[in-house]
């Protein structure tokens, strides 16, 4: 009999503190991030003509972003197409790569010209081999691609070469993420913009 008061008693204790540990595990629960990036298109809208192949001299948007994670010594970019994967690789179509971004930055300005480095700011190869932004340029015709803008937030600085990979920088930033804000656009080639929205899936 008293054996089984005794495990009354803990089964009581268990019961009682049980609440007080959820709680004190949700209060030292990190927020949710706040950071996050915007251009001049809405997210997951259709990139204007200027931005794309369906000019002669498409360029890159001004991007901006706010609430960078605190630590932030650092800003690394990828633009890339999640809907083609060349040679069937494991990798999609790399549109553009850039990295140390200045932590102070808070904007990338429009029309960054290839093989240049403003602030310090370094460009990589993109799916052409070129240093610097592809616009987007799915097949004609084709289903609408998304195009997916992926701004890492980073502990330090990259000792990585202009000109290198989107695998090289994926491997320089590997353990020095502390944040991440992502921002998606669609196009498609000789599709009326107007109502493109057939067939489209929502990305997860």
């Amino acid at each position: 009999m008293r054996m089984t008061l005794v495990n009354v008693l803990i089964v009581l204790m268990s019961l009682v503190t049980g609440p007080e540990k959820v709680a004190a595990q949700q209060q030292t629960a990190p927020p949710p991030s706040k950071f996050k990036m915007m251009t001049v298109y809405d997210d997951e809208d259709w990139i204007p003509l200027q931005y794309t192949c369906g000019v002669t001299d498409g360029s890159s948007p001004r991007l901006q972003w706010s609430d960078a994670p605190q630590g932030t010594m650092s800003f690394a970019l990828i633009f890339h197409d999640t809907d083609a994967a060349p040679a069937k690789g494991a990798m999609d179509v790399t549109h553009w790569i850039l990295w140390n971004i200045p932590a102070s930055a808070r904007q990338l300005p429009a029309s960054v010209q290839p093989n240049t480095s403003p602030d310090g700011i370094q460009q990589g190869k993109n799916v052409r081999g070129v240093n610097g932004y592809q616009p987007p340029c799915p097949p004609v015709g084709a289903r609408p691609h998304h195009y997916i803008f992926e701004l890492y937030a980073l502990d330090a600085k990259l000792n990585l070469p202009a000109g290198s990979s989107r695998a090289d920088l994926s491997n320089a930033m590997d353990g020095h993420v502390i944040g991440k804000a992502s921002f998606v656009g669609i196009f498609g080639e000789g599709i009326d913009d107007k109502t493109w929205r057939w067939g489209i899936t929502k990305l997860p």
